[in-house]
């Protein structure tokens, strides 16, 4: 499932491609053909993203609402317009280029209250400049649920994944096990002033990276990752390798459902 900062680099290419101009909608699959000719049109006010959530906002009354899930993929293409490939749930026209949404868990299109209900229950967002981490240290203190569980929970904290979940506790020595309400406010600060960074990197460059300069593979000299991912990472999806830091062995687990991974030696 796509993060958070993949979300707001769409949210920002396409504010820039079809912001402040009418916009064709339509949807040749036909399942989002009604709610299509709601916005179908009408000029685009802004595009945003909150967490793994992306919003088409034409007006308080029309804003088209997109959740990946697993599957959801966006493909972007100048113009000329071609004929659709596949399912294509939605398809935007913009005067020099066309969007093309396919296998979204969510797209519907929604009022402005609609989506107030659906900020109110995400948790806040690294990479939005009205993000209140407070609220977030105040759910984890109250949970006795581990941290690294924590992080993955969207009503705690919006847009953070696997990847980032196990990158961020690995950057800072944090073992997973780590209960929510044992978390130090040093530390949780550390957390999010790291997480803000690292995803606002991942805006610019369109990948994960979170090895540190001394770590990565010309300093090293070791071999660049290869993973359909991309970017360098210390222990995501490397159970069975050795680590970059210490050269123990990485370890992975099932933890609510999702694959762990960290280091015993950096984070015991």
């Amino acid at each position: 499932m796509p993060e958070g900062h993949t979300l707001h680099r769409l949210a920002r290419l396409h504010q820039r491609r079809y912001a402040g101009k009418p916009v064709s909608v339509t949807s040749p699959q036909g399942r989002f053909a009604a709610a299509a000719s709601l916005v179908d049109g009408r000029k685009l006010v802004r595009a945003e993203a909150h967490g793994k959530h992306l919003f088409h906002v034409y007006g308080p009354d029309a804003i088209v609402h997109v959740h990946l899930g697993l599957i959801g993929t966006f493909t972007e293409s100048p113009l000329p317009v071609l004929l659709p490939i596949g399912q294509v749930r939605m398809r935007m026209v913009g005067e020099t280029h066309w969007t093309d949404l396919r296998g979204p868990t969510q797209c519907d299109v929604l009022n402005k209250d609609e989506v107030a209900a659906i900020r109110k229950r995400l948790g806040p967002d690294p990479l939005r400049r009205d993000a209140v981490p407070d609220l977030a240290y105040e759910r984890i203190l109250r949970s006795k649920k581990s941290l690294a569980e924590l992080l993955m929970d969207q009503k705690i904290l919006a847009g953070v994944g696997n990847v980032y979940r196990a990158e961020v506790l690995f950057r800072h020595n944090v073992n997973p096990t780590l209960v929510g309400n044992k978390v130090s406010r040093e530390l949780w600060d550390t957390i999010w002033d790291d997480l803000v960074v690292l995803m606002k990197d991942g805006v610019k460059v369109g990948q994960i990276n979170t090895v540190r300069r001394e770590h990565m593979p010309k300093a090293m000299g070791r071999a660049p990752r290869v993973d359909r991912h991309g970017g360098e990472v210390y222990v995501y999806r490397r159970a069975g390798e050795p680590c970059l830091v210490c050269g123990t062995e990485v370890m992975t687990a099932e933890l609510a459902g999702r694959n762990l991974f960290w280091c015993p030696g950096c984070q015991p």
